[in-house]
């Protein structure tokens, strides 16, 4: 039996809310509800405005979020990411280890931990400067090194971002299914954003073709598969990867695994935050099929986790999450 059911490998972020005030918002200039990249020195100015404000940390990233979900439910995980040595990478570390997640060798030293400031406004509204710091450098050299956590891992989940951090991220993607093909782990990977397909395509599509499981939201599915809509895209799909899931929103979500087909209604719900909840969802689906729930079911138990994580602000469960899951799929 391996150590892990499940090692990720993504980019590791520190998401930091800071409540603002209208006023303060205002003064800063910025576009509400906006997302967007800055370099580390922007990302420090923001956070200076707030010095007098200890704002609340939590560790993620996409597939690192999935990775906490999944040891939340009770899976053995493992995390392959970059963090720098500096107060939020120290965090970083000792968040994921509290939250019973292996890591390797995480921390570069001299370099700035990947950060997202989360602006939150009294209206409940997130206005995002996201800073991936060092998160963008991991790279094959760095998946070799934990090389262990993916050998010693039934299934390998990449992150889709990673093929935007240009010859680093695709090395290290490249490295890290060669690892695993070796080892006999299985690889699914998670499409991330549509401008994966659109500008990173190439390197992404020759992943999938070693790839055992492929996620995506239907805009991501459409990009993918050229198609129209979900449902064609999930059918196209087929001819990429040999399973898959296209998750839809309100239109629930598609599943093919080991050869049959399945449609799973979503959680009627009023979403507050639609951040995280793909991220939840790969998360409880992957524990779901690595503790022999059948795949329909399993899609059941994340849709209804995707539905809690939208009904809150913020991506990760912090209660509940075990007993709804065991809720939704007996």
């Amino acid at each position: 039996m391996k150590q892990y059911h499940l090692c990720g490998l993504g980019n590791a972020i520190v998401d930091l809310f800071v409540e603002v005030t209208d006023d303060q918002f205002a003064a800063l200039g910025f576009e509400r509800g906006t997302m967007r990249l800055v370099d580390h020195a922007e990302q420090q100015t923001v956070l200076a405005k707030f010095a007098a404000v200890d704002p609340r940390l939590v560790s993620g990233g996409s597939v690192a979020n999935s990775v906490i979900g999944f040891a939340a439910l009770g899976g053995r995980a493992a995390f392959i990411g970059c963090v720098g040595d500096d107060h939020y990478g120290l965090h970083y570390q000792s968040e994921l280890s509290g939250l019973n997640v292996g890591l390797g060798n995480p921390i570069v030293a001299n370099q700035p931990t990947g950060t997202c400031c989360a602006l939150i406004t009294p209206d409940a509204e997130r206005t995002m400067r996201t800073c991936l710091g060092v998160s963008s450098h991991v790279s094959a050299s760095h998946v070799r090194a934990d090389r262990r956590l993916i050998e010693q891992s039934a299934w390998l989940f990449i992150e889709g971002y990673l093929f935007s951090n240009g010859d680093a991220g695709q090395g290290a993607v490249r490295e890290a299914i060669a690892i695993a093909k070796a080892a006999g782990t299985k690889v699914a990977i998670t499409c991330s954003e549509a401008f994966i397909v659109h500008v990173f395509g190439e390197p992404l599509f020759e992943a999938l073709k070693q790839a055992d499981l492929f996620f995506c939201n239907a805009s991501e599915a459409c990009a993918a598969a050229n198609a129209r809509d979900s449902q064609e895209a999930f059918q196209k799909l087929a001819a990429m990867v040999p399973n898959c899931v296209v998750t839809d929103g309100p239109a629930g979500a598609y599943v093919r695994w080991d050869g049959k087909e399945y449609h799973v209604s979503a959680n009627n719900v009023t979403p507050k935050d639609l951040t995280g909840a793909g991220d939840m969802f790969a998360g409880a689906f992957l524990y779901g099929v690595t503790h022999g729930v059948p795949a329909d079911k399993a899609a059941k138990g994340a849709n209804k986790l995707a539905a809690m994580v939208i009904s809150q602000v913020g991506a990760r469960l912090h209660t509940g999450a075990k007993e709804n899951w065991l809720a939704a799929v007996s």
